[in-house]
């Protein structure tokens, strides 16, 4: 990458060298207004009206409208636009909360207006481009002096004070739009790389869930049992391509039409038929939770995106909070059954591990007849009714189920080898799977390592671009 001829020390360590040419001044010095930002009162929402945007809508560098806290009346915003009304241009930064210093740019002319947790930046076009202006408040450098300048209270925060005091590098107008216009056009690149690679990760999971519904209710076909009597080493040599799709087995109807045909040897039982249920009720405080202890404590909001709790996972209680009832054992099936997303609701865990476990709140637990079903076989047909047992929700903001609900949940049940087989392949061929989603997401993070080095790099003058 090119350089500039001269360089000089900015005098400020975050930024380092600059060029010669370009000066270093606090950002207020580049406004056109004082830094603002909206009421510190909380307004009254209405149906409809004019938007009102907080620090949830700060989004992926843009402004989304679909996040907005709200509407306000028209008199509302016409009183916060005594103090700040947004125009085109503006920039944002949040200045509280788990987000602070993430940005945006205003990119329309329709009415609108912002709470208190936003800084509006508004450019003196003389001094500097919003475009250069948002970019260098973008780079890990910028984001840096951010972090120094961090209070903490209830939520980490930085001051206005602190914020229009902070230094940027000017370099002259015409530079700086040639250096968010190509910044603009690489970041769009980079992003476009990134999204291409977000939608692959998204057709790994599709694939998982194919093969994991298929073996749960159709079986295996004769190559991919052939495969499951193979060592490892053979069945990560034999490409998906190679085998045969062809169903040899006999089916039947299984009579419950979301399953539908499934072998003509296996059986169709309710979950109340092949284990029993506990419903957890334990509530493990943030506060109560251990890095070592005598059981491991399945905390609704530990577990709720967990798929297997192995010995990653680390939340421990001690025997104050043991109840006989509650015990969770290996080959268990944790359900969520309460969710503020219909999508969530029913996601399951299986629980891999020989020390026990204590089931919190908000949560069931599945423990398996081992007589009649194998525990992973169990996880892995809980993939597979999820949608189902979805119908049964209640509720409006916050979706749940009952344990009445689960017992009425039909399975598919082959014979317990068969069922064994059945996990063997869903691991291997998901095991294939996580290997490429492993590599697409270290891609994913180099992109987004290169995308932030090189606006640092570039607003500041290390790589010169025009």
């Amino acid at each position: 990458m090119r350089k500039y001829d001269n360089y000089k020390d900015s005098g400020i360590e975050w930024i380092g060298q600059i060029p010669e040419h370009w000066e270093v001044v606090p950002i207020k010095y580049s406004l056109l207004m004082p830094l603002t930002d909206g009421p510190h009162e909380t307004p009254e929402l209405t149906p409809d009206g004019i938007p009102f945007i907080s620090a949830e809508a700060i989004k992926n560098d843009k402004i989304d409208f679909n996040k907005k806290r709200g509407f306000i009346s028209i008199e509302e915003h016409e009183r916060f636009s005594l103090k700040y009304k947004p125009q085109m241009g503006d920039v944002y930064m949040i200045k509280s909360g788990a987000t602070t210093g993430n940005l945006a740019r205003v990119q329309t002319n329709e009415e609108f207006n912002i709470w208190s947790p936003l800084a509006a930046f508004r450019p003196a076009p003389n001094k500097t481009t919003t475009d250069f202006l948002f970019f260098f408040m973008r780079s890990s450098r910028f984001f840096s002096a951010i972090e120094l300048g961090w209070n903490y209270g209830t939520q980490q925060n930085i001051g206005m004070n602190v914020l229009e005091n902070l230094r940027m590098v000017r370099p002259t107008i015409q530079e700086q739009t040639a250096i968010a216009n190509y910044l603009d056009r690489k970041t769009a690149e980079i992003d476009e790389l990134i999204a291409d690679k977000k939608r692959l990760l998204e057709l790994y999971e599709e694939e998982k869930t194919a093969i994991i519904n298929q073996a749960v209710t159709k079986g295996l076909t004769a190559d991919e049992k052939r495969l499951n009597d193979s060592a490892d080493t053979q069945i990560n040599e034999i490409s998906k391509s190679n085998k045969s799709t062809v169903q040899t087995i006999k089916m039947k109807d299984s009579g419950i039409e979301w399953l539908g045909e499934i072998p003509e040897h296996w059986d169709v039982k309710k979950l109340s038929g092949v284990c029993s249920f506990v419903r957890g009720n334990s509530s493990f405080k943030k506060d109560e939770l251990l890095s070592k202890g005598n059981y491991v404590a399945l905390q609704y909001g530990k577990t709720y995106k967990v798929d297997e709790v192995d010995e990653n996972f680390k939340f421990y209680v001690n025997d104050e909070f043991f109840k006989d009832s509650q015990v969770v054992n290996y080959g268990d099936v944790i359900i969520i059954s309460t969710s503020e997303t219909i999508e969530d609701l029913g996601h399951s865990a299986f629980y891999n591990r020989k020390d026990l476990g204590l089931l919190g709140g908000e949560q069931m637990l599945l423990k398996p007849n081992s007589a009649m079903v194998n525990g992973k076989y169990l996880y892995y047909s809980s993939k597979n009714f999820t949608k189902e047992l979805q119908k049964y929700a209640t509720g409006l903001k916050v979706y749940r189920f009952n344990i009445n609900d689960l017992k009425t949940i039909y399975i598919s049940i082959p014979p317990i080898q068969e069922q064994e087989n059945i996990v063997l392949h869903i691991e291997t061929e998901c095991a294939l799977i996580d290997a490429k989603n492993a590599k697409t997401k270290k891609l994913i993070d180099l992109l987004t390592e290169y995308r932030t080095a090189l606006i640092s790099e570039v607003v500041t003058g290390k790589i010169k671009v025009i």
